[in-house]
């Protein structure tokens, strides 16, 4: 059987309970156990997916269509295990359930409550699809008192009960502030964090106590006696100069052990972190480095570009170079002569977004990207704006658009109404729900012999990760091949363009999938490994 460990927050949100999920699982996992991470998020949006970039940071979508929180990304990137529809939920998506049950009349007559309602389904979720796993890591959103939390700290409160003795355990991540006034770090906000987690029956068995310097011994013991876990419980996570160093560091720490201890398996194999130690070693000693510009709209919130960010990493540490990141809001570029401040770059990536503010800016980086022979990566709307651009500036069509931003003469990208998902004829409508409407997940694609696009993925069948409702016409294609721009990947029924690239220049890529999605550490995407390769060479240029 399965066993549990839920990690829960305290003090301050954004203190990396993803991250310190993520870096457990990949810890257990290198001991020789199979894990599984899981993310419950207390809001009452179904998911993530009709949320603000600037509010809630990416949505990360996984192979089966759902779009989930971005920690699903760190559980991913840290572990190589998919994710699934069945490893994030929300409130809402709880209420959804159990009101549709409601109206069904699945109750009987009775009166349906948080407790036992709510709490049944969300320890329903968090058992479900368990066999065969070692370990199920359960992040709770949000931070301990937030009262829409309540129902899921109730949930797992519960869980601890009903399941067999050393089943369960609860980590709790805080925050010791050093205060400069005062010269020292201060225990008193995760000791009230801690009682408020008792308050509802939480006793935590393990604390992992975020801090940018060491905890003396007298302060850990005070932590212990106040918080009452063992003092050896009490692991400070240090703030490290990576993401990717936060497993060994934690090991240094102890956590590792201190976690199979309480189930009582201190006996369990030392874990394997070579390819862990390789990967710090190669972001620490880089052999150069590339100036890559992101120029997007989203920039009030670098999390909304995580998993973008993250496999640009990898795609340095293929190429044992250091890749800095410069972002551009792209509605600069909108003013003359403003895209020069891209001049001196290695490499311009325009990521997907949504609606017509900025735009043009993203035009602009493309042409200039395209003219000034400067490695070109355009991801989804990034791909989109790369063949307007080239249609209108190549193709003699000046008012080509998309029908994304209102009606226009030349709709190079419209609407997409119909498409085929595994067999079956997907329909969607203008006026319908926004809400999981889009072509999610992964998807087939074709590429042609002979292409850059095939010969950077060693095949020509792929498969990738869609998120997007409007798509680049076909009928376009035979224009902008006449001009130089080869659309070398497609749906396997060809009527949905995957991939576009120009053959005469450098490094000219654009996507209509979300290729970020599947990189990790340990495997970078062929797409960013083969672009970061690309931005080396022009960087000798330059």
């Amino acid at each position: 059987m399965a066993r549990f460990i839920f990690i829960t927050g305290g003090v301050v949100s954004s203190l990396g309970k993803g991250l310190a999920s993520a870096a457990l699982g990949a810890l257990l996992q290198a001991r020789g156990f199979r894990v599984r991470l899981r993310k419950l998020d207390p809001y009452l949006n179904v998911d993530p997916g009709t949320m603000s970039p600037h509010q809630h940071g990416e949505v990360f979508v996984t192979d089966d269509g759902a779009e989930t929180d971005l920690d699903l990304g760190h559980y991913e990137r840290f572990t190589g295990v998919p994710s699934s529809r069945a490893d994030n939920v929300t409130t809402g998506k709880i209420y959804q359930g159990i009101i549709a049950k409601e109206r069904r009349g699945d109750f009987l007559g009775g009166t349906v409550q948080v407790i036992p309602h709510v709490t049944d389904a969300i320890k329903e979720f968090i058992l479900n699809d368990t066999d065969g796993l070692d370990f199920v890591l359960c992040e709770i959103g949000g931070t301990v008192g937030d009262i829409e939390g309540l129902p899921f700290f109730e949930a797992i409160r519960q869980l601890s009960n009903e399941l067999p003795r050393q089943s369960t355990m609860f980590v709790h991540l805080t925050l010791i502030p050093f205060v400069a006034s005062a010269g020292e770090l201060k225990t008193k906000p995760t000791q009230h964090s801690v009682k408020e987690l008792r308050s509802i029956g939480i006793q935590p068995d393990v604390l992992l106590c975020r801090c940018d310097r060491a905890i003396p011994p007298d302060e850990r013991r005070k932590i212990a006696l106040f918080c009452n876990v063992r003092p050896e419980a009490v692991i400070q996570a240090l703030d490290v100069g990576s993401i990717y160093d936060v497993p060994i560091s934690y090991h240094d720490e102890g956590f590792d052990h201190q976690v199979l201890a309480v189930f009582g398996m201190e006996g369990a194999p030392p874990p394997d972190l070579t390819q862990w130690q390789e990967i710090s070693r190669r972001v620490r000693e880089p052999e150069g480095k590339v100036r890559i510009a992101i120029v997007g709209k989203y920039m009030g919130l670098k999390d909304a570009y995580k998993s973008l960010t993250e496999a640009l990493v990898h795609g340095g540490i293929a190429n044992n170079v250091n890749v800095e990141i410069e972002w551009f809001e792209s509605e600069i570029f909108e003013k003359d002569s403003a895209v020069q401040q891209l001049e001196n770059v290695h490499g311009i990536l325009v990521p997907g977004g949504f609606g017509e503010r900025g735009a043009e800016g993203k035009i602009a980086a493309a042409n200039f990207a395209r003219l000034r022979r400067i490695p070109y990566f355009g991801i989804c709307f990034g791909m989109q704006m790369a063949v307007i651009e080239a249609l209108r500036n190549l193709g003699g069509m000046p008012h080509a658009n998309s029908s994304e931003f209102g009606p226009c003469q030349e709709p190079v990208v419209g609407l997409m109404t119909e498409w085929m998902k595994e067999g079956e004829l997907q329909s969607r409508s203008a006026s319908g729900d926004l809400g999981g409407t889009m072509r999610l997940g992964a998807y087939d694609a074709v590429l042609e012999d002979g292409s850059k696009a095939a010969s950077i993925y060693g095949d020509t069948h792929i498969q990738e990760r869609h998120r997007h409702r409007y798509e680049v016409n076909m009928k376009y294609r035979p224009l902008l091949e006449n001009h130089g721009v080869r659309v070398s990947g497609v749906s396997p029924d060809g009527l949905l363009p995957e991939i576009i690239e120009i053959p005469e220049h450098p490094w000219f890529v654009g996507v209509q999938f979300h290729p970020e999605l599947k990189s990790k550490p340990f495997d970078p995407h062929p797409l960013f490994a083969s672009f970061i390769k690309a931005a080396v060479t022009q960087s000798r240029l330059v």
